[in-house]
Parts: C-alpha cells; sequence; structure tokens
C-alpha cells in the first residue's frame, strides 16, 4: 500500500557544482516526491545529472538552490546521525572490506543504531539473519568478500543497505557491470522489498527494458529538461521515454528491436513461449507472419518440439535453425 503523503521530496531544487558567479548548475527547478512500497527508477542519458542528485539528496554534496524535505522535515535540519536512520545508499564505488566476511559487512547495516560501544544486541543479529534471509544469500554469510563475484558482491550491499532498517533506500547503478541474470534478479529482489518492507527505493539505472517491467515510477531525466515523474506505461505511450532516449530501432510499444520484413510471409500456428521464439527467428530473418500465407509453419510440442512445415510438400525440422534454412 503506497501513501498519499511522500516521505522524501524536492522543493525547486537546483543541483550542480560551484558558487555563484561561476556556477554549473546541472538541474533546476526539481519538485519531485517519493513515497512509501514504491520501487522507483531514475532513468536517462550518461552525464544528464542522475548521480549529482542522489549526491544531493543525501547530502553528499550541497545543493545550489531550493529545499529537500524527509517526512517534511527540511534537510538542513537534519544531523547526520539522523540522516544515517532515514537514508540507506548503496552507490558503484568499489568496495575495500580487507578480510571481512558478508555477514561482518552487512552487520554495519546496524552502526547507525548502536550506542558508544558498538556491540550488537540480540535484536541486531535477528536483523542481520532477516536481511540475509529476505536477500536471499544465506549461502553467502561466511565467505570472504574478495570471493564474491559481481552480482554477489551487489546482493551483499543490498542486504546491509537493508539491514540499515531506514524507510528510504537510494541505489546509483546497482546493475553496473552485471550479466543479464544478476541484472534481473537485482531489480527483482529490489521491487519485491519494496513492496515486502513497504520501503522507498530510488534506483538510478540504465536498463530501461527491466525498470519498464518492474517500476512503480520512473523519473525521466533529458539534457536540459526537468525531470518527468511519471507511471512507465504513460512514459511510453506518451513518447517521452523515446524523446529523451532517441531510440533508434527499437519499438517502444511492443518492446521489441524493429525488424525489416521483405523476405516474404508465412503463417504460424501454435502458442505458448514456443510461438513467440519462433516468430522472433522468422522476423529477425526477414519474414512476416500473417494468415493464409503460403507457406504455413506449425508448431508441435509434444514430447520433442519440432515444426511442420508445408511449402510445395510437406517437411518436419527439429530446430529453428533447420526450418529458416528450409523455407
Amino acid at each position: 500500500m503506497v501513501n498519499s503523503e511522500s516521505i522524501l521530496s524536492t522543493k525547486n531544487l537546483a543541483i550542480g557544482y560551484g558558487k555563484p558567479p561561476n556556477q554549473n548548475v546541472i538541474m533546476d527547478g526539481l519538485n519531485l516526491s517519493l513515497f512509501s512500497g514504491q520501487l522507483v527508477c531514475f532513468m536517462g542519458p550518461n552525464g544528464v545529472g542522475k548521480s549529482t542528485l542522489i549526491r544531493t539528496i543525501i547530502g553528499a554534496q550541497p545543493a545550489l538552490n531550493g529545499q529537500i524535505f524527509f517526512n517534511n522535515q527540511n534537510s538542513s535540519d537534519i544531523s547526520i546521525s539522523e540522516m544515517a536512520r532515514l537514508v540507506s545508499v548503496v552507490l558503484t564505488d568499489k568496495i575495500n572490506a580487507g578480510n571481512m566476511t558478508a555477514q561482518e559487512l552487512i552487520a554495519m547495516g546496524r552502526y547507525p543504531h548502536l550506542g558508544w560501544s558498538v556491540s550488537l544486541s540480540k535484536s541486531d543479529l535477528k536483523i542481520i539473519d532477516n536481511c540475509i534471509d529476505q536477500t536471499n544469500i544465506n549461502d553467502l554469510r561466511h565467505r570472504k568478500i574478495y570471493e564474491l563475484s559481481d552480482g554477489q558482491l551487489q546482493k551483499v550491499m543490498i542486504a546491509r543497505a537493508l539491514c540499515q532498517d531506514t524507510p528510504i533506500m537510494i541505489l546509483d547503478e546497482p546493475t553496473a557491470h552485471l550479466d543479464l541474470n544478476n541484472r534481473v534478479e537485482v531489480i527483482n529482489l529490489l521491487s519485491d522489498l519494496a513492496k515486502s518492507t513497504n520501503k522507498a527505493i530510488l534506483m538510478a539505472t540504465h536498463e530501461l527494458d527491466l525498470a519498464l517491467q518492474s517500476a512503480n515510477r520512473i523519473w525521466l531525466a533529458g539534457p536540459g529538461e526537468p525531470i518527468i515523474d511519471g507511471f512507465p506505461e504513460d512514459l511510453v505511450l506518451n513518447g517521452k521515454i523515446d524523446q529523451v532516449f532517441g531510440l533508434k530501432g527499437f519499438d517502444l510499444k511492443t518492446g521489441r528491436l524493429e525488424k525489416q520484413l521483405g523476405k516474404g510471409e508465412v503463417t504460424l500456428i501454435g502458442d505458448s513461449h514456443e510461438y513467440l521464439w519462433t516468430k522472433n527467428a522468422l522476423e529477425r530473418y526477414g519474414y512476416a507472419v500473417v494468415d493464409n500465407a503460403t507457406i504455413s509453419i506449425t508448431i508441435q510440442p509434444e514430447k520433442t518440439l519440432t515444426w511442420h512445415i508445408k511449402n510445395k510438400g510437406e517437411h518436419t525440422v527439429n530446430t529453428l535453425e533447420e526450418l529458416i534454412r528450409l523455407i
């Protein structure tokens, strides 16, 4: 359930570098809101200012103008220790964790909640265990950080941020340098955490296809343009995403690459994922899938997947590669 009142908001915020008269204003007039229970993907071309806005929100660099509010409290009135209990952060910076284990690094997320003794209570240990369970990395807890892959380390860093037990989590390019499987896993994890923990999660990312499927909202930033805050599908249908990214050869309406279909027409009979992947292969090689074509292909998924082709005779093949060669 999404709260109607924002947990983080900006008012006429300007971000950038320097002081008058030599200020470099990167973004100006930002009026944005973040709500509990939502995953928001912050998107835009390289150099548009995504990391600068994140650093400004978390207080790592000053705003040039305007205000930032956390639960309606001005960030200028919030101490560093209070901020550490409001916002947890996962940045792209390399982690030098020495000889630490994954569990020891995750436990550092509890530090803002500890007293001068800096000792973990039973309650802290339970929170650490819960965060490890929530991120599904129980098998990594005793592994050394230097032994972990990039994908494993990113999940450990998310667990550490989760362990900080803040209502807001902010991540800067958490899927950078990850393979497809890990990119999907990380974004699905963040989407699930927003729902299950009711946290507001803001993630800067370039993963347009995954963001469109997983984000509750998108903050869309274009060069010299104000950030657009919108529902993902609305930003596709009104052309804003295409306008910002200048997509070439990619059809946002279908989420697929545009293909030149000039080799001929075929009729494809079948369903499920076999139909979708067969159609993809046919279109990639220039064949348009239509009704009542001369060439007819029937997908036969029983036991061993085969394709039955009627084209000046009848043929059955076992692979799409054979099918393409035959037609």
